[in-house]
């Protein structure tokens, strides 16, 4: 028995998935055949008083107790097995997701939120996101829809920044050995800190002064190098409030307004040089900077980005 046990932690390769014990059991009872007595040697010794372990119950007994034993031994050298080569991982009271496809996977976590992880992203939380706060690891990048529950944030903490939510939707980008971290926000409002000092206790409505919060289409980069949270908007603003983009001879003033009422960002301009300049213009499909360039090109302006801000520069209205 020692000899088979030392073999069985010595075994290479060997996958146990939980649903399919079978195998377990087939691969004990191969191990243990040619210990066991053929039935040429049975009837060789049929004729001698039965031991004690020759009694039928007995035999099951011992039978059973070397079954027993061997799931006890084997089970733990699967499950090694099993952590490093599936992408599903339950040990310590954690649960790790690792996404090894190469698409995005959405996962549900105990509370109800979603994460969609991306290829080769790992997240790793406790298995009942039991406590005062919701906190799961990321390495790589995922989409977090997080339910709503004022009284337990949820953190999502990776090597270079830590973000906290009450509930909303929200990226987060940071590759494994990077420098650099970005969490950019959906709807919704977010806290981000620098992992390093971080105050775990922070919130959106409570929030850190080293930190900075994030409300819809607007991100943070930070670079562990300058250890600075830089604030700005994202690549591609969403519509969060939709408005008519048709204007016919209408104040460019209305234009813009409509523009930061639709995207919940922030446009800057004189408006004296701007006063009583109409304009005709329809917008459809096109992204909110693509919307701004063909806008400064009719008005003879241009723009430019100050961290979250666009500034829009104009000599005032273009002559007919």
């Amino acid at each position: 028995m020692e000899r088979w046990y030392d073999h069985l932690e010595e075994s290479e390769g060997l996958i146990v998935l939980s649903q399919n014990q079978e195998a377990i059991e087939d691969t004990i009872w191969q191990r243990l055949a040619p210990r066991l007595p053929s039935a040429a040697s049975a009837a060789a010794v049929a004729q001698r008083p039965a031991a004690w372990w020759q009694a039928p119950q007995l035999r099951w007994a011992a039978a059973l107790l070397l079954f027993a034993l061997g799931i006890g031994w084997l089970w733990p050298v699967a499950q090694r097995a099993l952590f490093s080569q599936n992408d599903v991982a339950t040990a310590h009271g954690w649960t790790q997701q690792t996404n090894t496809t190469t698409a995005p996977r959405t996962l549900r976590l105990p509370d109800g939120s979603r994460v969609t992880l991306h290829p080769g992203s790992t997240l790793r939380y406790p298995i009942a996101l039991a406590g005062p706060k919701r906190e799961v690891y990321l390495i790589g990048e995922a989409y977090f829809q997080v339910s709503k529950n004022p009284t337990r944030p949820f953190l999502v903490l990776t090597n270079q920044v830590v973000t906290t939510v009450l509930g909303t939707s929200f990226r987060v980008k940071a590759p494994k050995g990077a420098t650099r971290a970005s969490v950019a926000v959906r709807e919704g409002k977010v806290s981000v800190q620098a992992r390093v000092g971080a105050d775990l206790r922070a919130t959106p409505t409570h929030p850190a002064a080293a930190g900075v919060v994030l409300l819809p289409n607007q991100q943070v980069v930070y670079s562990a190098a300058t250890r600075v949270l830089k604030k700005e908007l994202v690549d591609k603003p969403a519509i969060l409030v939709p408005q008519a983009f048709s204007f016919e001879e209408r104040p460019v003033t209305e234009v813009l307004a409509a523009l930061q009422k639709a995207y919940g960002v922030d446009i800057v301009y004189e408006r004296a040089k701007l006063a009583g300049c109409t304009i005709s213009i329809t917008f459809y499909d096109e992204p909110l900077f693509e919307k701004l360039g063909l806008l400064c090109k009719s008005l003879g302006a241009s723009y430019s980005m100050n961290n979250e801000q666009i500034i829009i520069r104009s000599v005032g209205c273009r002559t007919k």
